[in-house]
């Protein structure tokens, strides 16, 4: 089935993209009601936007992000994490990807290659920058196929059970994987 990849209304989808985060990042129903609140916060900020992968009118993947502003809960949280590398500088004139994620059953087909490169191309921000959970993982893989490096591990959220890692790459990011993966 043909995904297609487009700008997406994430406040009015947002229970559509939350059904699909929770099928991939095993959410259960409390989680998904706090996350509900933060995206439509999230979707009020200045440059927030999203996209989403349909495939037969169906919500199956998205992402959004908006440039960082070291205001925010999330960069005051990774700062001191990533003052202790030298790498806090990454938190100016870059663009946060907030989420991405994909319905399993349409993984491993470049979906969400697709949607962070598509949404990184129209940043004005020369970076990126993320979080990820602190594991080897194909979402991790696939990051560092397209330039995202470690800038910080073991950073712990409040409530989160597992670190994370926050990774940046320089942006534009390259449209195919290094050595044809």
């Amino acid at each position: 089935m043909d995904v297609v990849i487009g700008p997406l209304d994430l406040s009015a989808h947002v229970d559509e993209a939350l059904a699909v985060q929770a099928a991939a990042f095993g959410l259960g129903p409390d989680e998904v009601a706090v996350r509900r609140q933060i995206v439509l916060r999230h979707m009020t900020y200045p440059g927030a936007r999203a996209l989403g992968a349909t495939a037969g009118g169906d919500l199956v993947g998205f992402v959004y992000g908006m440039p960082n502003d070291r205001s925010h809960w999330w960069s005051t949280v990774v700062e001191p994490y990533l003052r202790a590398q030298g790498n806090d500088a990454w938190l100016d004139d870059s663009f946060v990807i907030t989420e991405l994620h994909v319905h399993p059953a349409h993984q491993k087909h470049g979906v969400g290659r697709t949607l962070i490169t598509t949404i990184t191309d129209a940043a004005t921000q020369p970076r990126s920058i993320l979080s990820a959970i602190d594991t080897e993982s194909p979402a991790r893989g696939l990051y560092r196929s397209l330039g995202y490096q470690d800038l910080a591990r073991r950073v712990l959220f409040p409530s989160a059970p597992k670190p994370y890692a926050v990774m940046g790459a320089p942006l534009p990011l390259p449209r195919r994987s290094p050595a044809g993966r």
